[in-house]
C-alpha cells in the first residue's frame, strides 16, 4: 500500500560530527517487505481478473480460492506491522487523514462518477457510507489505525479481536454501513500484525520453515480444486453474517476461527516465498496504494463491456492471457510516473490545511506564556444498490 499505510525504514545513520555540515537524511527501506507489498497487490489483480473465468474453469476457481484466502488477511497483517507506532500524534493523525481520508473522498467519488457514466445511470447513489467495490479497504484501515492504540494497551488483543469478528460473523442484522462486516472480520489479522516482531517474520525466512511450508501451500491449491465444484468463495469475502452462505448463525463459532487460521497458515507460507534481496520489482513495492485505487476502474470497465464474453478468454491459452495482463497492468499502475501524476490525492502532503507543528490554538484571551505553561503542565499522550 501506500507510504501512509506500511511504513518501513532501515536504522537511521549515526549522529554527524558537531561541527561536521548538516547533510540530506537517507532512509534506506527494506526490499522484503517492498516485495511482499508488490507480490500481495499482483494477488488482488489477479484475483479480480480471475472472478469471470471461474466459472468454466475448475484450475481458475481452484488457484482464487487459493489467493482469496489469504491474500487480503496479508495485507492487514502487514498493514497491521507497521501500525505499530501508530499513537495519535499530530504527525500521525495528519498522515492518516490525508493518506486515507483524502484519497478515500475522492476515488469513492471518481468510482461512483464512473459507474454513472460507464452504466449511464446517471441517478446511482453517492455515499461514503457504502463503500465501492475496493474502497472498503481504506475505511478499515482507518477504523484499524484509530483503534491501534487500544489494541496495544491489551494484554491479550488477538482474543479480543477474534471474538469481534466472531460476533460480526453470527450478527445477520449488523448492517452494512461503512463496511463494518469487512471492518470486523479482518480485523484479527491487523491486530496480529500488530503484535508481530522483526524475528518473527526472520523465522519463516529460514531455509527448514520455507522447505517444510511449501507442501501446506501446495496442499491448500490441491484441496482448493477438490472443493471448487461446490465451495463458495463467499466465505473468504466476510461481506456479511455466515447466513449469507446458507448455514446457520451459530456455524460462525467454528468457521471464523478456522478461517482465520487457514489465513494465517497460507500468509505464513506466501511470507516465507517472498525474496529477500532487492529485485527489479522492489521499488514498486511504495507505488502498491496506487495501483490498488485505480486497477478496480480497469476490472470494472472489463466486465461492463463484456471482455469476458469472447470465448477465446475461456481457453487455457486466454487464462494465462488475463494473468499477465492483470499482472502487467497493477504494475504499470504502481510505476514512479503514475505516482507523480496522482500524488496529489493519494499521498498530498497539504500542509495549509494543518496548524504548524500540529498544536491547537490557545483559547481567546490567554497570553503566549501562560500558553506554554499550561500546556507543560500534564504529558499524555428506494435506491440502487451499490455494488461492493
Amino acid at each position: 500500500m501506500s507510504e501512509d499505510l506500511v511504513q518501513h525504514t532501515g536504522p537511521g545513520p549515526s549522529a554527524p560530527p558537531e561541527r561536521a555540515r548538516p547533510r540530506a537524511r537517507r532512509t534506506s527501506r527494506d526490499p522484503y517487505f517492498d516485495n511482499a507489498k508488490y507480490l500481495t497487490i499482483v494477488l488482488v489483480a489477479c484475483g479480480h481478473a480471475w472472478e469471470p473465468l471461474t466459472y468454466g474453469s475448475r484450475t481458475v476457481t481452484a488457484a482464487y480460492l487459493t489467493v482469496y484466502a489469504f491474500h487480503m488477511p496479508a495485507f492487514a497483517l502487514i498493514s497491521g506491522y507497521f501500525s505499530r507506532s501508530f499513537d495519535m500524534a499530530p504527525g500521525r493523525l495528519k498522515r492518516l487523514m490525508t493518506g486515507v481520508v483524502l484519497p478515500y473522498v475522492v476515488f469513492e467519488t471518481a468510482y461512483t462518477l464512473f459507474y454513472r457514466w460507464a452504466q449511464d445511470d446517471p441517478g446511482y447513489p453517492l455515499s461514503l457510507l457504502d463503500p465501492w467495490y475496493v474502497m472498503w479497504f481504506l475505511v478499515a484501515l482507518f477504523v484499524w489505525r484509530l483503534t491501534t492504540p487500544l489494541w496495544l494497551m491489551l494484554r491479550h488483543p488477538l482474543p479480543v479481536a477474534l471474538g469481534l469478528a466472531t460476533l460480526a460473523a453470527v450478527s445477520p442484522d449488523l448492517g452494512g454501513d461503512v463496511s463494518i462486516q469487512r471492518v470486523l472480520g479482518f480485523l484479527p489479522f491487523f491486530v496480529l500484525g500488530l503484535t508481530l516482531r522483526a524475528g518473527h517474520f526472520e523465522r519463516l525466512r529460514t531455509r527448514r520453515v520455507r522447505l517444510c511450508l511449501l507442501p501446506v501451500g501446495l496442499g491448500a491449491f490441491l484441496a482448493a480444486y477438490l472443493v471448487a465444484p461446490w465451495f463458495d468463495a463467499g466465505w473468504f469475502y466476510h461481506r456479511g453474517s455466515v447466513t449469507g452462505q446458507g448455514v446457520s448463525r451459530w456455524a460462525g463459532l467454528l468457521t471464523t476461527p478456522a478461517l482465520f487460521c487457514l489465513a494465517v497458515l497460507l500468509t505464513a507460507c506466501f511470507l516465507a516465498w517472498v525474496p529477500r534481496r532487492r529485485l527489479w520489482f522492489s521499488a514498486l513495492g511504495a507505488g502498491t496504494m496506487y495501483g490498488y485505487l485505480l486497477h478496480g476502474f480497469v476490472i470494472k470497465w472489463a466486465r461492463f463491456r463484456d471482455w469476458y464474453a469472447v470465448e477465446w478468454v475461456h481457453t487455457p491459452l486466454g487464462q494465462l492471457a488475463v494473468t499477465a495482463l492483470a499482472a502487467g497492468g497493477i504494475t504499470l499502475l504502481c510505476t514512479a510516473p503514475v505516482r507523480a501524476v496522482l500524488r496529489c490525492v493519494v499521498e498530498p502532503r497539504m500542509e495549509w490545511a494543518f496548524r504548524r507543528g500540529g498544536a491547537t490554538a490557545p483559547p481567546a484571551g490567554t497570553t503566549d506564556t501562560a500558553a506554554r505553561a499550561g500546556a507543560g503542565g500534564t504529558a499524555a499522550s428506494s435506491s440502487p444498490v451499490r455494488e461492493s
